[in-house]
């Protein structure tokens, strides 16, 4: 799996960091995304999924996954 995320898009909602803390966190100025792991391990897959598909702004991509 390979996240990229779309900064400029970003709500900051944070729904991302909530749900992947390991995969994911937010600049502490604007609260925009910060990708922590680009290529997570698969034991985290479940959890980006569901953090790409509650992000209101469709911000993450996800792309080489299932």
């Amino acid at each position: 799996m390979k996240i990229t995320v779309d900064e400029v898009k970003c709500c900051g909602a944070g729904q991302c960091v909530l749900i992947a803390p390991e995969v994911f966190d937010q600049r502490d100025e604007d609260g925009i995304v910060v990708l922590l792991d680009s290529e997570p391990a698969e034991e985290h897959h479940a959890a980006v999924h569901e953090a790409a598909s509650v992000c209101p702004a469709a911000a993450i991509e996800l792309s080489g996954t299932r």
